[in-house]
C-alpha cells in the first residue's frame, strides 16, 4: 500500500474558536486555514507541524458525526489521516483484506482533498481516514 506520510490528526472540539486561540497561545502554532465542510456538518481549522497537520473539528450541527462523536465521547483524538496514492486503488484493496470500509468511494473533504474513512471496527478502534489530492 502507498502510505506516504500521516496527513493529519483530527481533533474534536466544542468550541473552534477556543480551541484554535490554544493552539496558537499555548503550543504557538499558527492556524493556516479554516474551513466549512457542509455535508459534513463540520467547522475546521488547519495547523502545520512538519508534514503533518493539526485539524480541529467542530460540529455545525448536534447531529453531525463530530456532535454525535462529541456527546458520545467528549473532545478529543476523533482521526488520524494517511496521505495514499491512488485512492479508490486504496479503498478495493484494503477491503478485499477484509476491512470494513465507512466510505466505499472517495468524496470530498477538506482542502479540496478526496478522502474515506475506514471503519473502527476493523482498524483496532482507530477511525482511519485516507486522503489524496486530486490530479
Amino acid at each position: 500500500m502507498s502510505i506516504t506520510h500521516i496527513e493529519h490528526i483530527g481533533i474534536a472540539v466544542k468550541n473552534l474558536h477556543e480551541a484554535i486561540k490554544f493552539y496558537e497561545e499555548v503550543f504557538g502554532l499558527k492556524c493556516y486555514a479554516v474551513e466549512e465542510v457542509a455535508d459534513q456538518k463540520v467547522r475546521t481549522a488547519f495547523f502545520m507541524l512538519g508534514q503533518t497537520k493539526i485539524e480541529l473539528l467542530e460540529s455545525t450541527s448536534p447531529d453531525g458525526p463530530i456532535g454525535r462523536f462529541i456527546e458520545n465521547k467528549g473532545e478529543g483524538i476523533h482521526h488520524i489521516a494517511f496521505a495514499v496514492t491512488g485512492l479508490k486503488e486504496k479503498l478495493e484493496e484494503v477491503k478485499s483484506k477484509g476491512v470494513r470500509l465507512v466510505d466505499e468511494h472517495p468524496r470530498k473533504g477538506a482542502e479540496g482533498l478526496n478522502i474515506a474513512f475506514l471503519h473502527p471496527k476493523s482498524t483496532f478502534g482507530v477511525l482511519t481516514e485516507f486522503c489524496e489530492k486530486p490530479e
